[in-house]
């Protein structure tokens, strides 16, 4: 199931997407937890009872402006969460 954490406003749409059937099998214990320098994931059991990871709930109406420092133009040429997660579950919308 792919889980989409997010919003969509007259600047554009900002999601991010987190394929959980991926990100159950995790073989480095969920790394994007500690990969974001801003702690904007967590560890949550989903609607299956299976232990994923989510954008935490205060971070979904403001990812455009959390994920910037991260983004080509904040230094980066990966961003950490989607180099940490070696299952590809994670992906940005924009």
């Amino acid at each position: 199931m792919i889980a989409n954490y997010g919003y969509k406003d007259g600047s554009g749409e900002y999601y991010i997407s987190i394929d959980t059937d991926k990100c159950i099998q995790c073989p480095v214990d969920r790394a994007c937890t500690r990969a974001c320098p801003k702690s904007m994931f967590e560890i949550m059991t989903d609607d299956y009872d299976d232990v994923v990871a989510a954008v935490k709930q205060s971070h979904r109406k403001t990812l455009a402006y959390d994920c910037t420092g991260c983004k080509p133009s904040g230094g980066y040429g990966a961003l950490p969460c989607t180099s940490a997660c070696t299952p590809g579950a994670i992906k940005h919308s924009w």
